[in-house]
């Protein structure tokens, strides 16, 4: 099933509908106020190289999708803060690449700082790599908090892309109700502050409330709840 929109677009045009870029919108043009930290662009993520299809530190997003995001830019400025974005659209040849790096086991360069409890063998059974991505149908944006006080980002107990429990969003209290577990916090070497767990709460809930949901395992994640290419996979390079 290709979206409506996607559809409209082909009607004038012979571009296959994978790599077709015109329902799509830079973020920072959209939402002039986001902050850009384009890891994949960098060599500061999990593998440690730069990502392929990433040939510029921009970050796109649906017309949809960066819609509602500019509302939950303006919410949260209300409150004293700025979105920064990590990364939103991602080109399938970026996930190919992630799942070669995966299945080259030695190659663990990056592993202190972004999976050091764990085995790099198991990160396709725990289903931190897989052939797929949300991020590829351009309606997922993963961020954060930065305070305008401060100037930095807001402290949310982990850095982005950790693999393991404590980037779940229920690690150390219930994201819904708002509760905090302090006795399950006392209980792990990395356990958030009461102040870290209502931090990432901010940023949830300002999305919830604007049309997006979250991930179970990552508390920077997020998807438009309506999608408009809910199964195209994009291929366009971030350029």
């Amino acid at each position: 099933m290709i979206g409506l929109g996607l559809v409209l677009a082909l009607a004038c045009s012979t571009v296959p509908p994978q790599e077709d870029r015109s329902q799509f919108v830079a973020i920072s043009e959209a939402v002039p106020d986001v902050i850009l930290e384009i890891r994949y662009f960098s060599t500061y993520n999990f593998v440690g190289d730069r990502i392929d299809g990433y040939l510029a530190p921009k970050a796109y997003l649906t017309k949809e999708a960066a819609d509602s995001l500019r509302a939950v830019s303006e919410d949260v400025i209300g409150l004293g803060y700025r979105l920064k974005i990590y990364d939103a659209y991602r080109p399938q040849k970026a996930v190919d690449h992630f799942v070669r790096w995966a299945a080259d086991i030695p190659d663990v360069r990056m592993k202190p700082y972004f999976y050091p409890d764990l085995d790099k063998s198991v990160l396709f059974d725990q289903m931190y790599i897989m052939e797929k991505s949300g991020h590829t149908r351009g309606s997922t944006v993963d961020l954060t908090l930065f305070d305008m006080n401060t100037e930095k980002e807001l402290d949310m107990g982990g850095t982005f892309d950790w693999f393991g429990p404590e980037s779940h969003p229920d690690f150390c209290g219930n994201p819904d109700t708002g509760e905090y577990d302090a006795e399950a916090a006392a209980a792990n070497p990395r356990g958030l502050t009461e102040l870290q767990f209502r931090n990432r709460l901010i940023l949830r809930r300002a999305m919830l409330r604007h049309g997006f949901k979250p991930l179970s395992s990552e508390w920077w994640h997020f998807t438009l709840n309506n999608e408009p290419f809910p199964d195209t996979y994009f291929t366009f390079p971030v350029d």
